[in-house]
């Protein structure tokens, strides 16, 4: 079984990519190989710090790494909060995010957003990226009592509700970090 290493210590990340990777490989996390430090995301876009994350860890570690760098994408607001999604309003407050960009939107008639996943994945002989994107649009206010970060104003294409109000069977279904992970799974299994 090949080992590979997914840059995080996030174990619902970790779970939902060890479903989709299977048991062709042991995905391993930092944890596992004894990283505890921190990640360095340098850079103004995913596809960016996605790279730097996995060769980083490639460097110090020589083995098979993948990482992921993701963001709401909203189009009013050229593309913000992007790489800047988890801290948005300064911090790691998801309500605070939110209300930012409710704030920030509330003269515009254009809601049109899309959550994106970058994985970058590297090993001795390949570089490679892979990118996911779940296409919505931002909800007047919040709603919905479930799910986490951006969920409650966030309403997915084909539906009339929000990734909060949604069951997580069914959102599980279209995670933007999902869809970037299964072209990397085929990608790995056209290598072996």
């Amino acid at each position: 079984m090949k080992r590979i290493c997914f840059a995080t210590n996030n174990p619902h990340k970790l779970e939902e990519v060890r479903t989709i990777l299977g048991d062709r490989f042991e995905v391993q996390s930092l944890s596992d190989i004894g990283f505890d430090g921190e990640l360095p995301e340098t850079h103004e876009t995913l596809e960016e710090n996605s790279q730097e994350k996995a060769q980083y860890l490639f460097n110090k570690f020589q083995m098979p790494i993948f990482s992921d760098d993701s963001g709401l994408e909203v189009s009013a607001l050229n593309g913000r909060p992007g790489v800047h999604t988890a801290h948005y309003a300064g911090d790691r407050n998801a309500d605070k995010n939110m209300d930012k960009v409710l704030s920030e939107l509330s003269p515009s008639d254009s809601r049109d957003a899309q959550f994106r996943a970058v994985v970058t994945y590297i090993d001795s002989s390949v570089e490679r990226q892979f990118e996911g994107i779940i296409k919505g649009s931002i909800a007047p206010e919040k709603t919905g009592e479930d799910g986490f970060g951006y969920d409650p104003i966030f309403i997915p294409e084909g539906y009339d509700q929000t990734f909060a109000e949604l069951s997580a069977d069914v959102k599980n279904t279209m995670s933007h970090r999902k869809r970037s992970v299964e072209k990397l799974a085929a990608f790995l299994n056209q290598l072996n």
